[in-house]
Order: structure tokens, then sequence, then C-alpha cells
């Protein structure tokens, strides 16, 4: 039988004779001598003894004093050749000689690991003690490293300073330098954060704090926010370049903090240069890396935004002065009414206003939810004054009803007409009392609709299909109805036509052309049933008759003050067509049996009011178009006038068109809107109770708010006195116990 020769004992000051050779030749190789680098067979060689060694029965198993004598070798190495290297140097010269002595470390560390390899995978890992490489590394750190590391980050915060003051440094040399704070604890980020990061954070904020108060002393705040921008990426970039990126948001907030933080009121305030100056200067580059800047800090956009909104409304207050001042330069001396108003100047600056502002908030701002904010309340300001006695309402219903007569005073074409509608309506969002712009909108719009021959239907209807977008059906509905009546009409008329081409003994002989609408969806019109000339009252009758046969559950109501006709007067020059209203062409019918009537005879015969033919009377004899001459001469229509027909009248136009004064509906259309007001609020009140059943009086009076802010701004005293109604009408009533409770009643 064969039996294997037995390995020989390994002696451990043989053995270990041998080890320390290898590691006299690796400090050779790694100090950059002219050596030849291990051959396997010296690795192997090396490896086998340190197997042998540990593998050899006690009590010849030398693995702990291997393990022990591996670590003194290292701390060897370090005391005798590392530490005087370093002692000798200062400043960046000793952070790349301790870089160099780190990376030589590691290699040291690396090829011992691989002579003791048996040592650290069996030996080590059986007695749960540290790791060669973790033993390797704390040499280094409790002999070098916890010696120097104050004085390490001490230079690496001063070359930062130098960067930060503009001079070139060594990035890479950093860069190495604190990597050996994070690999010295394994990766474990503790050494880094403690013995390095906590000063560089506190020098960074001594460093800006000196520099933001020298800076906000000596430049202006475009100056100041663009020095801090830079400084605040140059923060960033050290971080890419040579920093761990765990100090990034701590290092970014450190420079905030004393750039913009803690002087932010200074900043926004500068005298000659802040906020406001901005604002007012339009210099939306320098606006918009304010908003960049103090979008990082808490809270930071709120005094921005504050600003920006008192720039807004001072902005819009000057504008409504300049309306109001302009109106009134325009008022007659003598008799101080306003001759113009001035609503479509006023709003088409409101206009471009909010488009100048709104993209101050989408392009400097970032459509911030802050500034959108900012900007409604500023414009709810200013948008819901008066101007010159005229309400915002008024205003907007106006100027949209200059644009939709033929694209108002600029002549739009149907791309301007479509763009200004969209900003009108956006601007009405501002406003508290829209139903009253509803009220005052539908009024202007009956009268395009029935008057103005060149409305665009469609037009319209682009305007109420934005109206119902922003502010719902309700908001549009009996518009809608009001449009949809006007194509109906235009069927009734051919319908009309041909009943009467059908019965020739009904043609009244006059062209006539009747609109039918319904009652609900007009608004209400000021009507007097007058004696109308056999002439109109064949007209009518024959298209009473018309109706009956197609709609005989239907009444028809005839108002006759909405009505025009053409008339021809034969004067002695020539003859001359009058385009008049229904009243002053019934009142010129009668001159057809006498030349000369009196204000009396007038008045009794057409049973007018007073106040009905004083305005007609005057626009006949004393306006522009004198086709009746007066008794006597004057301005002034008082009953003891008398009136004759105007033979001698001529002028160049052959179709003429005499206007008639219209009544200032202004206060009916605010108390119809108050009337409505009322039955919103009752409704309100009951909803809330209804499902409520028993609510206290805070409550119920803030849920109908919220309820009807979308369509105006109750007064809180009109739902206290609603309330009180619903009471004594016995919807609601009084808790027994408390007053300021109340019950519904089904």
């Amino acid at each position: 039988m064969n039996m294997s020769p037995r390995i020989p004992v390994v002696d451990l000051e043989d053995g270990w004779r041998d080890v320390l050779a290898g590691v006299a030749k690796l400090k050779r190789i790694l100090d950059g001598s002219n050596v030849v680098h291990f051959v396997p067979d010296e690795y192997m060689h090396l490896y086998t003894t340190v197997y042998n060694m540990c593998t050899q029965k006690p009590p010849n198993d030398y693995s702990q004093v291997l393990y022990d004598r591996y670590k003194q070798a290292l701390d060897d190495h370090i005391e005798s050749v590392v530490l005087p290297s370093l002692n000798e140097k200062h400043g960046e010269f000793l952070l790349r000689e301790i870089v160099q002595r780190w990376e030589k470390h590691k290699l040291m560390v690396r090829w011992l690991r691989r002579f003791f390899d048996y040592l650290d995978r069996y030996y080590v890992t059986r007695r749960s003690l540290d790791s060669l490489k973790d033993l390797g590394w704390s040499s280094f750190r409790d002999l070098v490293f916890d010696k120097l590391k104050s004085t390490v980050a001490t230079i690496v915060i001063g070359m930062i300073d130098d960067e930060r003051e503009g001079n070139l440094i060594d990035r890479a040399l950093l860069k190495n330098a604190l990597d050996i704070y994070v690999e010295i604890g394994d990766s474990q980020l503790n050494y880094y954060s403690d013995d390095f990061e906590q000063s560089f954070l506190n020098g960074t904020t001594d460093y800006y704090s000196k520099k933001a108060q020298t800076w906000i002393l000596e430049n202006s705040c475009p100056e100041y926010m663009l020095k801090a921008e830079e400084c605040l990426q140059k923060e960033k970039d050290r971080v890419a370049n040579y920093l761990h990126s765990t100090t990034e948001p701590k290092l970014f907030a450190a420079a905030l903090f004393e750039l913009i933080d803690r002087r932010a009121e200074e900043i926004l305030n500068k005298e000659n240069s802040g906020c406001k100056v901005l604002l007012c200067d339009e210099k939306t580059e320098d606006l918009a890396r304010m908003f960049r800047l103090f979008s990082r800090i808490t809270d930071g956009l709120l005094p921005a935004s504050k600003i920006f909104k008192e720039h807004v409304i001072a902005e819009g207050m000057s504008l409504l002065k300049h309306a109001t001042d302009a109106a009134n330069s325009r008022k007659d001396e003598k008799k101080g009414v306003v001759v113009g108003l001035p609503e479509q100047d006023f709003v088409r600056n409101v206009i471009e206003l909010h488009d100048k502002y709104m993209a101050y908030v989408t392009n400097c701002f970032q459509s911030n939810s802050v500034f959108h904010k900012a900007l409604k309340e500023a414009f709810e300001v200013f948008c819901n004054k008066d101007v010159v006695g005229c309400s915002s309402a008024e205003l907007f219903a106006a100027y949209c009803d200059s644009i939709l007569k033929r694209g108002g005073s600029e002549k739009l074409s149907d791309e301007a007409i479509d763009e200004s509608l969209e900003k009108v309506v956006k601007l009405l969002t501002y406003l508290s009392d829209k139903d009253l712009f509803v009220e005052f909108h539908r009024k202007k719009l009956g009268r395009r609709l029935l008057f103005d021959k060149n409305t665009n239907d469609e037009h319209e209807r682009i305007l109420l299909s934005k109206l119902k977008q922003f502010f719902g059906g309700q908001f549009t509905s009996k518009m809608e109805g009001m449009l949809k009546d006007i194509t109906l009409a235009k069927e009734h008329q051919s319908s009309f036509e041909e009943y009467v081409s059908n019965n020739p003994e009904s043609n009244p002989l006059i062209d006539l052309n009747v609109t039918v609408l319904t009652t609900g969806y007009w608004p209400t019109y000021k009507n007097s049933d007058i004696n109308l000339p056999l002439e109109m009252v064949k007209c009518v009758e024959v298209f009473k008759e018309y109706y009956r046969s197609d709609k005989q559950h239907r009444k028809l109501t005839w108002i006759f003050s909405l009505g025009n006709c053409v008339v021809i007067g034969n004067f002695d020059a020539k003859p001359a067509e009058f385009v008049l209203n229904t009243y002053q062409a019934a009142l010129l019918l009668l001159f057809n049996e006498a030349d000369k009537l009196s204000y009396s005879d007038i008045v009794s015969q057409l049973k007018l009011s007073d106040d009905d033919a004083v305005r007609l009377l005057h626009s006949l004899s004393c306006a522009k178009y004198k086709i009746l001459n007066k008794e006597p001469s004057n301005r002034v229509i008082s009953p003891e006038d008398e009136f004759e027909f105007n033979s001698k009248f001529t002028d160049r136009m052959r179709r003429i068109k005499v206007p008639l004064p219209q009544f200032d509906e202004k206060k009916k259309v605010v108390d119809d809107v108050n009337k409505d007001r009322r039955f919103a609020i009752d409704a309100s009140l009951v909803r809330v109770m209804k499902s409520r059943k028993v609510l206290g009086h805070q409550q119920l009076v803030a849920e109908c708010v919220e309820q009807l802010s979308r369509m105006f701004k109750p007064d809180i005293k009109i739902i206290k006195r609603r309330i009180e109604d619903l009471i004594s009408r016995e919807y609601l009533e009084r808790d027994s116990e408390n007053a300021q409770t109340y019950k519904y009643l089904a």
C-alpha cells in the first residue's frame, strides 16, 4: 500500500520570515522601485506557507498568531513609512500625499489578503473575527485618518472656498480625498458626515452669510439674484464633481437659506430695484429668476405674489381712473350727462392688462397656483368697480354688444371676434354680479336679433357656448331660446307669406314682417296699447287670423314699441322714405287726415302717455329731421304746442332713419335682477333646509352664500330678510329653545 509523504511542519519563525520577505517585496513594488512583480511561483509559495501554518495540528496551528502579525505588519509599515512622509507635508501637498498613501495601502491590503486568503476564508469566518480587509483598513483609520481627518477637512474646505472665489483647484484630488471618508467607513457615511460634511456645511453657511451681506448692499436686486442663482448652480456642480450625492440637498438648503431665505424681504423690497420695480419695468427675465429662487423656500412665493397682486390692482385702478377722467371730459357742460360711454376703451384695456399679466403668470411664474390666485383676486377688485355710474356688468355687456355688431369699431375679422369673446368670458369669471351681466347682455342680444340685420348668428352661438362652458346651462338657457325663436320666426314668416298668397282677400297690401317671440325667453319690454291707424290695424288682424289657423291655443301679445315701419313722405321738393318706430309712424299717419294737430289731439287720438308723446314729438319736430313744424318754435314739448306737417322738408338722403330716444332701462334691469335674486335666495334657503331639516343661522347663511356665489354675491341683510319672509310663509320656523336655530316645515 502506497503512503503519501508526510508534509514537514513549518516553524513559526521560518514561515513568518518567508512572509515578511514577500511583504518587503510588495512594499518595494508599491514604492515604485524597479522590482519584478510577483511571479506565480512566488505567489503560490507565500500562499502555501500561510496555508500550511494554518492547517497544522496544535500546537503548530499558527492561525491566531498570523492574524495578529498581519495587522502588526501593516501597523509597522504605517508607523515607519506612511506617518513620517505625511508629517513632512502641509496643505494641498498633504492632501495629495494622503490620497497616494491611501491608494497604496488599499493595494497592499488587497495583495496581503491574497497571501492570507486561507486564513481569511476559514479561520476568520469560524471565529467571527474582523475580515482581513476590515482589519487592514482599521490600521489606516486608527493610525492615520483619526489623526489627520480634521486637518484634511480644513484643507478641503479651504480649497472649496478658493474655488468659490474663482480660483482653479484640482477637483480630482478633492474627490479622491473625500472618497477616503466614504471608503474608510466601508461605504457607511458616518465618517463622511461626522468628520467632514458638518464642518463643510457650517463653513458654507459662514461663507454665504458674509457674501450675501456684502452683495445685498453693493448690488441691485436683479444683480443679487443673478449671483445667488449662479452660486446655487455651482454648489450643485460641486456635488456632481467631488462631493457625495447625499450632500446636495443639505448644501443647497444651507446656501439657499443664507442667500435668499434670510434676506427675502430685503430682496423683494429693495429700493429702486425690488419686485415692484421689476414689475413696473417689465423685467420678465428677472421676475422668472425671482420665481425660481423664491419657489425653493417655504412660503417664499406668498410675499412676491402679494406684491404682484398689489401691482396689478394699481394698474387696474389706473385704468379705471383713466376711463372715469375720459368719461368726465366728454360730459356736456350744460347738461352734465355723459355723451359717450367709455366701455369699449376700458374693457379693451382690461383685456390687454389681463393678457399681459396672465403671460407673466404662465411664463415668469410657471403657472403657479399662488400667482393665479393673486391675479384672480386683483382683477376681482377693479372688475367690480363702477365707471361713471356704469357697473362692470353693464360695461362688459356693452363691449360684447359692440364686438358682435360687425366686429366693433375695429371691424374685427371672424377669428379676432372669436378671440375677443374668449377673453371677455374669462374676465367675466371675476365679476361678482354675473346675473346682472346676463340680464344686460340679454337686453342687448334682443335688440341685435330684432333690429340688426347684419347680426351673425354664428358669433352669437359661439359666445353662448363659451358662457355655457364656463358658467353652466342655466346661465344661457334663455338666450339660447331667443336664438331659436329668431330661427322659427323666419319659418313663420315664410308660412305667413304663403298664407297671404293663398288668400288674396286677406292681403293687407302692405309688406308685413312679424317676429313671434316666446315670452319666457325674452326680456320684458315697455309697451302701450295705442290706437293704431286703420292701415296697421288691418295688418294686425290678418296676422292674427293666420296665427289662429296654425296655433289655436297660443295667445299673441303685440309689442308695438319694438316694431318699425317704412313710411313715404310726399314733400314739395321730392318724396322721402322714413324708417320709423311704429309709434312714430302712427303719429305721422295722423297728418294724412289733418294738416295741423295740437298736442292734446295727438295724445287723445293715439291714447299716448305724456312721456311717450313728448319723446315721439321731440324726435319728429325738434331733432335732426324736422318732419313736423312746431309752434312755438323751441326745443321743449309742452301741452299747448301745435304741430303741422312740414311740406318744405328736404334732405339729400333718399332713405332716412329717424332715431327715437331710448328709455334708460338700466334701473329696470337692476330691479328685475334684484327681484330674481330674491327668488334665488328663497330657493337656496329652502333647498338647504329641506336637506338638513334643522340648522343654525350662521351655517344656513354660509351655505346659501356658497350656493349662490356662482351667479352673484348675495347681501347678508337680504338673506336675513328672506329668512324672516320664509318664516312668515311657514316654510321655516324658529326652534323654541334657540332662536338662532331654524327648522324646516314640510
